[in-house]
């Protein structure tokens, strides 16, 4: 089991960017994971994920700010072997099978684990003898995974883990990932998959222009949204009722059914039943984590082009 020394943060960003001329990929970035969190890290793409996770690493230096890992700077803390993890870019080494790339990796780490040990939790155990540059993308990805568990560290990041993966390995990935986090380790992952960031993550920050807009569990982000969904059915309306009613954040309509995000659930259908109108199978609920997440960043971007557009 891994363990983390002291009370502080495993990871502390403080005000951090990072700036390609007049481009701010991460713009005063301020967050901390604390020790046994499963943290995702959501965006869209451009929002300044994987830069925050390349500094995170040391892979590149921030512009300002300060990151620190485990109380130390990240460059120390990667070398002590503290830190695994997983990247989209680079490519794996050729032409050697899998059981000599892990053994490689393990053999350079600070805190190796067993290879066997390895190849069976990262569900590789099958392939260990064919070479690397000639399994599929999900093996590809399953790998790479090895590679951020071949040694005893204390964080493991992830940037977008399973793509290429088919549902069935996607699934046991993530049981593997909860065993991971039962021994005492912290997890931050970047993915598009929003379903296994709702279902996986006990804490989800959201980024869009390299600014943290939202930061807080699954249904803390759906609630922060604050539009409800509503669909029924109903023959015989027109869109252009709809869109004026009271609340209406957006209207999507297949022949009778209708689907629309209202930020006052109750005065929408009050004033559609007011209309004289009798809708059918009606249901509310709070947003899902996608539609949240859309919300929040398209509420972010039409700030941003307001804060852009020059003065008149």
């Amino acid at each position: 089991m891994t363990s983390h020394s002291g009370t502080g943060p495993v990871v502390s960003f403080e005000n951090v960017s990072k700036h390609y001329g007049q481009l701010k990929a991460v713009d005063g970035l301020s967050l901390d994971l604390r020790a046994g969190e499963t943290v995702a890290l959501l965006g869209p793409n451009g929002a300044g994920k994987s830069t925050s996770l390349d500094m995170l690493l040391a892979l590149r230096k921030p512009t300002a700010g300060k990151i620190q890992m485990f109380g130390n700077d990240p460059y120390h803390a990667v070398k002590s072997g503290r830190v695994g993890a997983m990247l989209q870019s680079g490519g794996l080494m050729p032409e050697v099978t899998v059981r000599e790339l892990v053994t490689l990796v393990a053999g350079l780490h600070p805190r190796p684990v067993p290879v066997d040990t390895t190849l069976r939790r990262a569900g590789i155990a099958d392939i260990a003898d064919q070479r690397v540059d000639r399994l599929s993308g999900g093996q590809t990805q399953r790998v790479r995974f090895s590679l951020a568990i071949a040694g005893e560290s204390d964080l493991i990041v992830l940037d977008e883990p399973t793509t290429a993966m088919d549902v069935e390995t996607r699934r046991r990935f993530w049981a593997q990932m909860k065993e991971e986090v039962a021994e005492g380790r912290t997890l931050l992952f970047a993915t598009h998959y929003l379903e296994e960031a709702d279902q996986a993550a006990d804490r989800i920050l959201v980024i869009n222009r390299g600014r943290l807009l939202a930061d807080g569990t699954p249904d803390d982000i759906k609630k922060r949204a604050g539009a409800k969904r509503m669909s029924f059915h109903l023959d015989g309306v027109d869109e252009s009722v709809l869109l004026r009613l009271p609340g209406i954040v957006s209207l999507e309509t297949r022949h009778d059914f209708v689907q629309l995000q209202t930020d006052d659930s109750d005065a929408t259908l009050y004033a559609l039943l007011d209309a004289g109108y009798r809708p059918s199978e009606v249901e509310i609920g709070s947003l899902g984590l996608e539609q949240a997440f859309l919300a929040i960043t398209a509420e972010d971007d039409r700030a941003g082009e307001t804060e852009s557009a020059p003065a008149r």
